[in-house]
């Protein structure tokens, strides 16, 4: 008989949780492991508070039961999380325990998903999985320096990375909260330079969809997911715009004094906004899906436009909830705007 017993670390968070019902609409038996509170049951659900970087609590995770797989999708993340020891302890360190408690077990796959923070600058093509990362900030660091580690086990345990761009669906809120407060509240939705350019995101049951498709890929492999036919960031507010019916409006600010500002209200700890919240906002950034589509038979199925809209229209029907939700993950609660508020005020 198959063996349908998997362990998803980060599953009380916002791309965890909507695996973790997928893997559990398909058969599988669950252990879910996380730092926060899981209210979600499941007769075929075991559900875990805890931290990956406890060693003794992953082994004996391990120990107690023979999974199949893991999907590691727990990581902090930087405008959440202000002690970067912390940070790259858990990203990194807690990967390696993960790891190595894996081959100890004799686990066979893991699924690890990454990031496309892992590039610093814009790429005037799509990315291949062969682009030689460069990251400039602490959560691509340590998403780089986690997929080093699980490649040198590689000899020893299925590694597949899988390399995401900005996941989203409803319930998608973290700093995406302060882009919706503006549109239901038909404010002024501003684009640092003209908002020409393209900057992919993956809808969270693609990126699922992918998870499951990586069970079945024989040795260890990365690849990029992400949208097609990726829109100008422009038409994709005005697409929530429309469809919100508020009298927002979008507009633009110069670029270079604006991401001047940006970094020094980072730098001041004024704005949740960081160097990855820069290259969103006004560059391009594509990944290349041709591997995974090829090799894997996966494709995306909404674009960024319908996408996103799905996250707003959560928002606006949730918004009192949302507003005083506290202990959960961070893309599970609006973020704090610090000094962007000023700037809600003034548009």
């Amino acid at each position: 008989m198959i063996n349908k017993s998997v362990l998803i670390t980060g599953s009380a968070g916002f791309f965890g949780d909507i695996l973790k019902r997928e893997l559990l609409t398909q058969g599988y038996t669950c252990v879910g492991l996380d730092l926060h509170k899981d209210t979600y049951s499941h007769p075929n659900l075991l559900t875990v508070q805890g931290d990956i970087r406890d060693l003794n609590l992953v082994a004996g995770l391990f120990n107690k039961n023979k999974f199949s797989a893991v999907f590691h999708c727990a990581a902090m993340l930087a405008h959440d999380i202000r002690n970067k020891k912390a940070l790259w302890e858990s990203n990194v360190e807690g990967t390696r325990n993960i790891a190595n408690a894996a081959i100890q077990s004799e686990t066979s796959k893991l699924v690890f998903t990454s990031s496309n923070c892992l590039w610093g600058r814009s790429f005037s093509r799509p990315v291949h999985e062969n682009d030689s990362p460069n990251p400039v900030e602490i959560y691509g660091l340590s998403k780089w320096e986690a997929e080093k580690i699980l490649l040198n086990y590689s000899s020893n345990l299925d590694v597949i990375i899988l390399r995401c761009p900005t996941i989203i669906d409803k319930g998608r809120l973290g700093l995406l909260a302060i882009l919706f407060e503006f549109i239901d509240e038909g404010r002024t939705v501003w684009t640092v330079g003209p908002g020409r350019n393209r900057y992919q995101f993956v809808y969270a049951p693609d990126l699922a969809n992918a998870c499951l498709r990586a069970m079945s890929h024989k040795g260890s492999r990365t690849f990029n997911v992400g949208s097609d036919n990726v829109q100008e960031l422009r038409a994709v507010y005005q697409h929530v715009i429309k469809h919100a019916g508020t009298k927002s409006k979008v507009r633009s600010l110069a670029k270079n004094p604006t991401l001047l500002a940006m970094r020094l209200a980072h730098w001041l700890r004024l704005s949740p906004l960081g160097p990855y919240q820069y290259k969103m906002i006004s560059e391009d950034f594509q990944f290349d899906t041709t591997r995974i589509k090829h090799e894997l038979d996966w494709q995306p199925t909404l674009n960024n436009s319908e996408m996103l809209l799905r996250a707003y229209r959560y928002y606006h029907e949730h918004r009192t909830d949302i507003i005083q939700r506290r202990n959960t993950s961070s893309h599970r609660k609006p973020a704090q705007m610090g000094i962007i508020r000023l700037v809600k005020w003034l548009s």
